[in-house]
């Protein structure tokens, strides 16, 4: 496994974390992770398409397309907080079979409401990222999950990237968007077929041992309880997934207060603006530069595709870049939301398309950086143990940001092509001042993440 390594502490054996079964599961969540996005993006850029022919008017297709991101806002935290409960294995397999189901629907789909009906499932399940995300947080070390989870976002990116051209060729025959839709469920039930040959119970036993290798240092009374821990709830959730459905949601609900009264808010809120920073920047990127600079939407859209190309290319470096500051994550999420403001400034203020595609070179590397370090230090101040809720969170967080950024996005634009970017510019400010107001938790939080590597 490429995230091995050798660590030196105690009895000179490798570092716990580390077994075979590890390396197998985290390759194959890599996998899943590229099916995922491969097979979705390959449909999404033609569903507007698709609906326009069933006759629906412009209107009716903008609140499909809402009703889909207001169920994913709403779901996301359940899901989550579901997975915590009922264990990631039952509840990723549920979300990849039942979004199989939606996009097989969106392939039978002749009339309007059928194309709604099709949009639920995928609506409400369609977090199979964000379970795999948290599933790699239980896997592995808290230095080394910077590293894995860029490298599952490169992975991720880049079947997000060979999507749209592999849906894009089919749509060209007759009936291709019916044929898109079946190979995008069929790739799915792909990766509920890959989820369910993971190495499970190797897994477990690699992961009781990752915490027994590790009692031997300064911090073993502490770790041999968490040990136990985690046994009892390991035994638990094997147990929970057959509990009545309705004590399952008042654990979930019981959870998700939990979370809601914790010391979190800070970092879901600097989550908050800095994901709407980001989707400002792009809400009117190939309109504004039409109106700036004179350039077609055609080379927009290669700028943004060679920005998705450099995002993977950060994902791949993630492991270097935090070696370098020495695993300290929330060093490097503020140097990274810092340098994602100025460059957002630089963006704004270009002068010719050139500072353009200088400040894109480098906005895919910031924003990739910052993404990883956000959910990393959600995972380091709220505790693995609710890695499931954590992440659904985060999510609705974006999905929030996702739903304001373009109301923003018109009202700026009334007063300038340069008005959003500038916007993003004062709420990426207000997430540094946010951070460095917070600076001694997240720091201490950093230091006992040292300590205990």
């Amino acid at each position: 496994m490429e995230e091995e390594e050798e660590d030196e502490d105690s009895g000179g054996r490798r570092a716990a974390g580390s077994p075979a079964a590890s390396a197998r599961f985290v390759r194959c969540l890599y996998a899943v992770g590229f099916l995922d996005l491969f097979g979705v993006s390959m449909v999404v850029p033609l569903m507007n398409l698709h609906i326009k022919s069933l006759g629906a008017s412009h209107t009716v297709a903008g609140i499909i397309g809402s009703l889909y991101g207001v169920m994913q806002l709403f779901s996301s935290t359940f899901v989550g907080c579901w997975s915590d409960i009922v264990g990631k294995r039952y509840s990723l397999l549920a979300c990849i079979l039942l979004s199989a189901l939606g996009y097989f629907l969106l392939g039978a789909s002749t009339t309007v409401f059928l194309f709604a009906i099709s949009r639920v499932p995928v609506g409400i399940f369609k977090h199979t990222l964000s379970i795999s995300k948290a599933l790699l947080s239980d896997l592995v070390l808290e230095r080394d999950r910077p590293l894995v989870m860029g490298r599952f976002n490169a992975a991720s990116s880049v079947g997000f990237i060979l999507g749209p051209v592999v849906g894009g060729y089919l749509a060209e025959f007759e009936g291709g968007f019916y044929q898109t839709s079946f190979i995008c469920a069929s790739i799915f039930l792909l990766n509920g077929g890959l989820v369910w040959m993971l190495p499970w119970s190797e897994e477990n036993t690699g992961n009781r041992e990752h915490y027994q290798d590790k009692g031997t240092n300064s911090f073993s009374a502490k770790l041999n309880h968490d040990v136990h821990l985690k046994s009892a709830t390991s035994r638990a959730v094997t147990n929970s997934f057959f509990q009545s459905p309705w004590i399952q949601v008042a654990t979930v609900l019981k959870k998700i207060k939990g979370i809601a009264c914790s010391n979190l808010w800070d970092i879901f809120l600097v989550r908050f603006l800095m994901s709407v920073a980001i989707l400002l920047y792009y809400s009117n990127f190939t309109l504004a530069l039409e109106e700036r600079f004179g350039v077609k939407p055609l080379f927009a859209g290669y700028l943004m595709s060679y920005s998705s190309v450099l995002g993977v290319l950060a994902g791949c470096l993630l492991g270097p870049i935090t070696k370098l500051y020495g695993h300290n994550t929330y060093r490097l999420l503020l140097h990274s939301s810092t340098f994602t403001c100025v460059l957002i400034l630089l963006y704004a203020s270009a002068l010719s398309i050139w500072m353009v595609i200088l400040s894109s070179t480098f906005l895919a590397f910031s924003t990739t950086i910052g993404r990883t370090c956000i959910i990393d230090l959600e995972l380091t101040v709220g505790g693995n143990e609710a890695s499931g809720t954590l992440l659904g969170v985060g999510q609705s967080v974006t999905s929030v940001g996702r739903i304001i950024a373009p109301l923003l996005s018109g009202i700026a634009q009334e007063f300038s092509p340069c008005g959003p970017p500038s916007l993003a510019v004062g709420l990426a400010l207000v997430a540094i001042v946010i951070m460095n107001a917070n600076k001694q938790k997240y720091c201490s939080h950093g230091s006992v993440k040292l300590k205990n590597q």
